[in-house]
């Protein structure tokens, strides 16, 4: 089977030491909202051991007329021509995988308990969902150091301010180290920032996003906080 290809027609930085991508959308293509792609170089000038191949979120929601994605850039050779490489670009696209997708049953709430750049499918399902008039109820609870290191907080923040459907908690961890003031929630996320929004904590299906680090932790207090586990949801982003 030949693999679609796709070309790069925006970039531009999110966060401090995190990119988004903007790809053309192929003709036919569809996915959920939460699902990932697997995208590779062709002809990279240069490449290492880790290959020419990386899995991504769609972070786009479907409805969007582009594709994509956003990453840490780390120092990796796949980053480093990604990072430079011209509008116009041609990348072979291997997609739709995944089941990080919204549940059916809206009586449920979603919770999404997310870090860093586990904040892509969110932004997926919750625009898609505000879009579709789903009848779900979301609650993203969002963890960086600082304002500065979160992508797309100023979005989801007007998302939550727009949308009576959507709750949007970024918590910072070091606001102490920003230049940008902070009036938001602070800490680690924890059972008391989760409770002050939702009273019923068994109600939720949760969806964990983010490090491999934070997606135990969280795993560890929604136990300790009573919530089946049946009712959990994880994605882990190895490597970033």
């Amino acid at each position: 089977m030949t693999l679609p290809t796709t070309r790069l027609i925006e970039k531009e930085q999110i966060a401090e030491g995190t990119m988004a991508f903007r790809f053309a959308k192929p003709e036919g293509f569809t996915y959920q909202a939460g699902q990932f792609a697997d995208y590779t170089l062709i002809d990279p000038p240069e490449t290492d051991g880790e290959g020419n191949t990386r899995g991504f979120t769609l972070a786009s929601a479907p409805y969007e007329p582009f594709l994509m994605c956003a990453t840490r850039m780390r120092d990796t050779a796949f980053k480093r021509v990604l990072k430079d490489m011209p509008v116009g670009t041609e990348l072979t696209l291997d997609a739709p995988y995944g089941s990080f997708t919204l549940h059916h049953n809206i009586a449920r709430p979603a919770v999404f308990l997310t870090g860093g750049i586990g904040i892509t499918p969110v932004r997926s399902i919750a625009l898609q969902s505000v879009r579709d008039k789903s009848g779900h109820r979301i609650f993203a609870f969002h963890s960086n150091r600082r304002p500065e290191d979160a992508p797309f907080l100023d979005e989801m923040v007007r998302l939550g301010e727009s949308e009576d459907s959507i709750v949007f908690v970024p918590t910072m961890t070091k606001p102490e180290d920003s230049e940008r003031a902070w009036e938001g929630e602070t800490g680690h996320i924890d059972k008391e920032m989760i409770s002050k929004h939702i009273k019923d904590l068994t109600a939720p299906i949760y969806y964990l996003c983010g490090p491999r680090s934070m997606v135990a932790a969280m795993r560890s207090l929604l136990k300790d906080m009573g919530a089946d586990e049946d009712d959990i949801r994880t994605e882990e982003f190895a490597g970033y």
